[in-house]
């Protein structure tokens, strides 16, 4: 997926130390939310709106670099069917998901799979400091695995972007709609406000990704 093109070998070892190191990531994320609050409000709903989902269309194959993370991670792509496929978005699972989003942008250094590992499509951590959208999608995912909340109802999702680009983000699907964490932007927004075209996102109900029908959200607000 694409990235911000990026060699300077520098950078990778001052965040090496940063990224991962003893208790990991985690912890500094996880103690960083218990002091600092975020600026982005909860969303003030009263009740779920179901259509607020967004709908699968059927059976859908894995990239080639997912199946090869899946092989060298097994457990990171297991199916746990006793897991909620949905979280129950209340104010403090909204500010763990946020502060996470908006941490992990900070710490991690997009860069493109061909720069940091001589190939065109890498799915991993970014334990050195630098990745590419899917490599921080993923941290963003252990992190919030990490804090509690439930593996089955944060997908993995591919989307076009707004300059027709092959993009990776991360699905929050919630009783509330379905929310998307991006390296794009700390905003975390609902996925009709992402301006991006939906294309296929891991499944809730088995390990088996499922395909969105390419559906476009109706508003354009995507930055780079």
């Amino acid at each position: 997926m694409r990235g911000i093109t990026s060699t300077t070998s520098a950078r990778r070892s001052k965040r090496l130390n940063r990224i991962f190191a003893s208790a990991g990531l985690a912890a500094v994320v996880l103690s960083a939310m218990a002091g600092a609050g975020s600026a982005l409000a909860f969303p003030q709903w009263v009740t779920p709106v179901p259509g607020d989902a967004l709908l699968s269309a059927g059976a859908a194959g894995p990239t080639p670099a997912w199946i090869a993370f899946c092989a060298q991670r097994p457990r990171e792509c297991a199916h746990d069917p006793s897991e909620p496929d949905t979280i129950i978005l209340d104010q403090a699972n909204w500010k763990t998901i946020v502060d996470v989003n908006e941490r992990v942008n900070k710490e991690i250094l997009p860069v493109t799979d061909q720069d940091h590992w001589g190939v065109s499509d890498r799915w991993d951590y970014p334990e050195d400091g630098l990745g590419d959208c899917e490599d921080i999608q993923l941290l963003k995912r252990r992190l919030l695995t990490q804090a509690g909340l439930p593996q089955r109802a944060l997908r993995m999702t591919v989307v076009i972007d707004e300059i027709g680009a092959g993009h990776a983000v991360l699905m929050a699907r919630t009783d509330r709609g379905d929310y998307i964490l991006d390296n794009k932007r700390n905003a975390v927004l609902p996925w009709q406000q992402t301006g991006y075209r939906y294309v296929k996102r891991e499944g809730s109900d088995s390990a088996t990704w499922v395909w969105l029908g390419n559906q476009a959200a109706p508003i354009v607000t995507a930055t780079k």
